[in-house]
């Protein structure tokens, strides 16, 4: 299994350089638009810097792209891939890490629910939730948002929040989850980004 991970990283500099290519960005453009140093890109592009989840989520968002495309990860099916989805309330789990304890990554598919109203819930933790594919509504506090694909989240989850579909298609989300509140550690952080507070809610979402 190390070693198709091993493979896997080692195939994402040729993806990166090619989409770049493709894009017709310059190193330079890219730092600017994700505010990972042009040193960083190089090596990532070259497979001397290991991809991490810090860094390819902002090339992601500047390519346009999800977190599977950018390290072409293999469908959810895929027999080699010894993960298994849990089902919970009509979501879709399928856990990211094996490891005991400390920061858990999962990606969430979590299909309409018609009729369902929001019911915030606290608990012990932290999370942090980055938006794959479709809007996704995030009830924080005294907050409602819709988040488009790109956007990312965190919060304690000792205030009370609740998140689903902002519209009637699914929503697929990755989830960073620290049950006992560790929180994520950025080393590579984008000039300026969207920040998910800032969003309104959609049209009919309120």
């Amino acid at each position: 299994m190390d070693d198709e991970l091993d493979q896997a990283l080692s195939a994402v500099g040729p993806r990166l350089r090619a989409l770049r290519r493709q894009r017709e960005r310059t190193l330079a453009e890219l730092s600017a638009a994700t505010g990972i140093s042009v040193s960083t890109l190089s090596r990532l592009e070259s497979g001397s810097r290991r991809p991490t989840l810090e860094l390819l989520l902002p090339l992601a968002k500047a390519y346009g792209v999800t977190l599977d495309e950018l390290v072409g990860a293999p469908p959810t099916g895929d027999p080699r891939v010894h993960l298994r989805p849990v089902t919970r309330g009509g979501m879709t789990m399928l856990p990211l890490t094996r490891r005991a304890g400390g920061i858990q990554a999962y990606k969430l598919v979590i299909p309409p629910a018609p009729g369902r109203e929001p019911d915030p819930q606290t608990h012990e933790g932290y999370e942090w939730l980055y938006v794959l594919n479709g809007r996704l509504r995030l009830i924080l506090g005294e907050h409602d948002l819709v988040m488009a694909p790109g956007e990312a989240a965190e919060f304690d989850t000792r205030l009370p929040h609740w998140f689903g579909t902002a519209d009637g298609e699914p929503v697929e989300i990755l989830s960073l989850f620290g049950r006992q509140g560790e929180r994520a550690h950025l080393r590579a952080r984008p000039r300026s980004r969207p920040s998910a507070t800032r969003r309104s809610p959609g049209a009919g979402n309120g």
